[in-house]
């Protein structure tokens, strides 16, 4: 059974390093600043799963505290620049 957990993770890891190639695609050939954004946000997403899913292949829980305290600064990043491109003005 251990083989088979193995197997779909190592698969899910190798599909979501492919989704970030085309996000970073995205992100860098985006039409607007908004899609953009969008990329980014999606792109930290993306790497949020991969340190999950490395947390879950090499049993350390280290990987896991990472992904919380990137997804805490991704979340006010994409707040503050939002704000930025809604108002042109940061604070």
């Amino acid at each position: 059974m251990e083989t088979i957990l193995t197997t779909v993770l190592y698969i899910s890891l190798l599909l979501h390093m492919g989704m970030i190639g085309v996000t970073v695609w995205r992100v860098w050939h985006g039409e607007n600043v908004i899609d953009r954004l969008i990329g980014a946000d999606l792109l930290g997403t993306f790497t949020l799963a991969i340190l999950v899913l490395i947390a879950l292949l090499n049993k350390d829980s280290l990987y896991i505290d990472v992904a919380l305290g990137l997804a805490a600064l991704g979340f006010v990043g994409t707040i503050a620049l939002s704000k930025y491109l809604a108002d042109e003005q940061m604070f």
